[in-house]
């Protein structure tokens, strides 16, 4: 009997001692509180026979993913058969859930802190503060916004400005003048600029900064004042998140100490730095989901792409909504990102490299590895691969600094592949450096 309808996911939180529900999310249809306690019971079983369960997979095809943190809490990820569409394997789905599992506590800890998580005294009223986590969880768990996929990659999702210097000297400035040493600016959901010491927090870090404010700038206000730990670089000690809204779709942010009040920093500062700016935070906002700017010309035969810069953990990414190719039958743009997804967890899980920032040991990191076996029988690391599917061509190319992956036509020729992404890489960091 399958648990859960074909491709969805429910998120379980359980204590770890005594494996009481702290809350359950996604899926429409939750699980029985009995299998809730099963899959609860079998991984304590496992513990005590000296065994660690962390994946298994049903009979009709769903998986079930285990992680124990802190030795206070458990969280369980269960998919119904089917994955995401049915073109994962089996190894991307665990990859997928996995990161899923690190995300969610991580957010968690950005929230409440590592103490009261670690250190759980009350249990109803960890329950009652776990709430003010669930709506940034259920952006992670349900990838709300298309073309946003740092949850999966852990590299910052970011658009390109066409005038980056001036919005990087007003960042700057705005972080210094609010006696910080970390500013960003959010255009669209992605990071348009951003301080030194901002890019220097650990990328998993800038990632669930970025999530958390999307929603924030989705509840609706203007400006708040809302404190945050960072899961790597201060999980017990908060810091003050300082968010403001200048035009619909932009918001600027710094994490800072007591000082600035909101009311000063709002009153004056954003007033003074980012008022002579308007024109260009609208050129900014103007450059859209493309991420990039129009100095930068795309090849007609790109569908989608995804570019990632390995040595600041930046990316860009977009979909073309009209295609100058014409009326050829081609993926929609939804289905587009997810293709993306699947084949950058495809890429990475069997011939790229993926820098590791999950929070795990040494040890449970080499038990788990996310490359396929067969990658380690080869002494070269691959730097190209490609694949063909019934509804476009995918490829990939991996040098020093950068990852690309393409979607493309079929009806473009195969041999003409890597041509098609040598001089989209070449045509996008020649133009704007990235």
């Amino acid at each position: 009997m399958m648990m859960l309808q074909d491709g969805s996911t429910q998120l379980l939180c359980l204590t770890a001692s005594s494996g009481v529900p702290l809350f359950t999310r996604g899926a429409s249809k939750q699980l029985p509180f009995s299998v809730i306690g099963s899959l609860n019971g079998v991984h304590m079983f496992g513990g005590g026979q000296g065994a660690v369960l962390s994946c298994c997979e049903t009979e009709g095809g769903g998986k079930v993913v285990w992680r124990v943190f802190q030795d206070s809490v458990m969280l369980i990820a269960v998919t119904g058969g089917g994955g995401q569409g049915g073109a994962g394997s089996s190894k991307e789905e665990e990859v997928r859930l996995q990161r899923l599992l690190e995300n969610v506590w991580s957010c968690m800890v950005l929230v409440l802190g590592q103490d009261e998580l670690a250190n759980v005294r009350n249990v109803e009223r960890l329950k009652r503060d776990l709430r003010s986590c669930l709506s940034l969880i259920d952006q992670l768990l349900e990838e709300r916004q298309e073309g946003i996929l740092g949850n999966l990659t852990h590299c910052a999702d970011s658009l390109l400005p066409p005038n980056p210097n001036l919005l990087q000297e007003a960042v700057d400035g705005f972080a210094q003048a609010a006696d910080s040493e970390f500013g960003c600016l959010i255009v669209h959901g992605r990071i348009a600029a951003a301080t030194e010491k901002w890019w220097r927090l650990a990328p998993q870090e800038v990632v669930l900064l970025s999530a958390l404010m999307r929603s924030l700038s989705a509840s609706g206000s203007a400006s708040c004042d809302y404190p945050v730990f960072l899961p790597q670089g201060s999980p017990t000690v908060a810091h003050r998140l300082l968010r403001f809204q200048l035009l619909p779709g932009a918001d600027v942010c710094v994490l800072c100490g007591p000082t600035p009040s909101l009311h000063r920093a709002e009153s004056g500062l954003v007033v003074r730095f980012w008022t002579p700016l308007v024109d260009t935070l609208r050129d900014c906002l103007a450059v859209g989901e493309r991420c990039l700017p129009g100095s930068v010309s795309l090849r007609p035969d790109v569908l989608a792409l995804l570019l990632i810069n390995r040595e600041t953990r930046r990316s860009v990414s977009c979909v073309r909504t009209k295609h100058p190719l014409g009326d050829l039958p081609l993926p929609s743009k939804g289905r587009c990102w997810e293709l993306l997804r699947h084949f950058y967890t495809f890429s990475t899980t069997r011939y790229f490299s993926q820098e590791e920032t999950l929070c795990v040991s040494p040890e449970e990191r080499a038990q788990r590895g996310n490359t396929e076996d067969f990658v380690h029988g080869f002494s070269h690391q691959p730097l190209q691969c490609y694949l063909v599917t019934e509804e476009c061509k995918c490829y990939g190319l991996q040098t020093p600094q950068h990852q690309l992956f393409l979607l493309i036509p079929l009806s473009v020729p195969t041999f003409v592949l890597r041509m098609v992404a040598t001089q989209t890489l070449s045509d996008i960091v020649t133009a704007t450096g990235f």
